[in-house]
């Protein structure tokens, strides 16, 4: 996991304490007696380093954020510019507007001149200061651009279609001989990124959903056979929706992407519900928005959004019309209430514990950056900070282990079947 650098670094860091570059981090550090002590996958230990590439007083620097909306996107865009301003002494810092559309000039939208009156305030917001908008760039026209502004290091704050692409400017800008130091900080409300033990925002995710599902277990548990239903964020990967279940307490049912069920049957959803229903007379379903699409498969269109992610289709809405119909024709009368609480939470500020972890993320994108690294994500790993290539980070995804300790502590707390089907 070796990492590319632009040349010898030669200017002093103003740091005492600094970090050697071989100094490696395991990708697994629980082992069966008789195993080597270390994996052979390792990585490279983020922090400052004891030499910089790039001349503080002659380095401009600039800040994209992309794809959706995560808690703690002011947070780290206001704690990349504090270390570069404050800690390396770093020229100028641009913030480029909506995405990666802000490095195309056509769109006429200059960049921002970040400054410590800009940014004083920006972390007590939600969103991001700078504007975001999905899909690609003209990979020729962004590096020309940024050639002609002068910008030595472009951090991309995405995930990891927006980090492939900042891969795409790395090797533009080297093809050309220009030194460019393209790092990556790793955005994902859904938690899902490998290398990632947990990203920035998903446990402000959690904490807002938590605040749903109680009023969704109010409004469930205040009249005769209520069924509530909350659809949280989690494309590919269950972590928000099973981190709300047993954060909560409050859920009976919760459904995510990697653990398939069938509505129909004697162990089927619908069944299960009818038993919660007749006992307790109320319950509560949480849904991840990636579950189910089998369900729905041939319903819809195949349309994808400016990102090239395929639309799913809405397996909340289906659930809806489903148990409606299920109890209908069993002739049970329930009253079905439906949260849909996804941009209500991806808006929200950045809780205490994700702020933290916004700058760490941040400050040591921040050192990498001016020692010349590139082609890197900024990971997390067994709580240490380390340099991931981009291309590593692309090939692997993280999803819920059904036989992890998070899913049976799912089963646990909500006591539904399994499987359900």
């Amino acid at each position: 996991m070796n990492i590319t650098t632009l040349g010898e670094a030669v200017y002093p860091s103003p740091l005492r304490k600094t970090v050697p570059d071989d100094v490696r981090v395991p990708a697994k550090i629980v082992i069966q007696q008789g195993q080597p002590c270390l994996s052979e996958l390792s990585f490279e230990l983020a922090g400052p380093r004891a030499r910089l590439f790039f001349d503080p007083k002659k380095t401009r620097a600039g800040v994209v954020t992309c794809g959706g909306l995560c808690p703690g996107l002011n947070n780290v865009i206001r704690s990349l510019f504090l270390e570069l301003h404050h800690t390396y002494g770093v020229a100028e810092v641009l913030g480029f507007q909506f995405g990666y559309q802000g490095l195309d000039p056509s769109h006429g939208r200059e960049p921002i001149r970040l400054t410590p009156e800009f940014v004083e305030d920006i972390h007590k917001e939600g969103g991001t200061v700078l504007g975001t908008s999905r899909g690609p760039v003209d990979t020729a026209v962004a590096v020309e651009y940024l050639i002609r502004l002068g910008v030595n290091i472009l951090f991309t704050i995405g995930g990891d279609g927006t980090q492939r692409g900042g891969n795409d400017l790395f090797q533009e800008a080297r093809r050309r001989g220009y030194p460019l130091a393209i790092v990556g900080v790793p955005k994902t409300i859904d938690n899902d990124v490998a290398y990632v033990s947990r990203s920035f925002g998903y446990l402000t995710s959690v904490e807002e959903s938590c605040a749903v599902i109680e009023r969704a277990h109010t409004e469930a548990h205040s009249v005769l056979n209520g069924i509530s239903i909350v659809k949280l964020m989690g494309r590919h990967a269950g972590f928000i929706a099973a981190g709300a279940t047993v954060a909560s307490q409050d859920v009976n049912f919760c459904l995510i992407p990697e653990v398939p069920f069938r509505l129909e049957g004697e162990r089927g959803l619908l069944a299960a519900l009818k038993q919660r229903v007749l006992k307790r007379s109320h319950a509560v379903i949480v849904v991840a928005e990636g579950a189910g699409q089998d369900l729905l498969a041939g319903s819809g269109s195949d349309d994808r959004d400016a990102s090239g992610n395929l639309k799913l289709k809405d397996i909340g809405v289906y659930l809806r019309d489903q148990i409606a119909a299920y109890f209908k024709a069993e002739n049970i009368p329930v009253v079905l209430r439906y949260f849909d609480p996804s941009y209500l939470i991806r808006s929200s500020r950045a809780d205490a514990e994700d702020s933290l972890l916004c700058d760490y993320f941040a400050r040591n994108a921040a050192h990498a950056a001016m020692a010349g690294k590139t082609g890197l994500v900024i990971g997390l790993v067994h709580d240490h900070f380390v340099h991931v290539p981009i291309e590593r980070l692309a090939s692997h995804k993280k999803r819920l282990e059904p036989d992890g300790v998070t899913w049976r502590a799912v089963l646990a707390s909500t006591g539904q079947p399994d499987p359900l089907g």
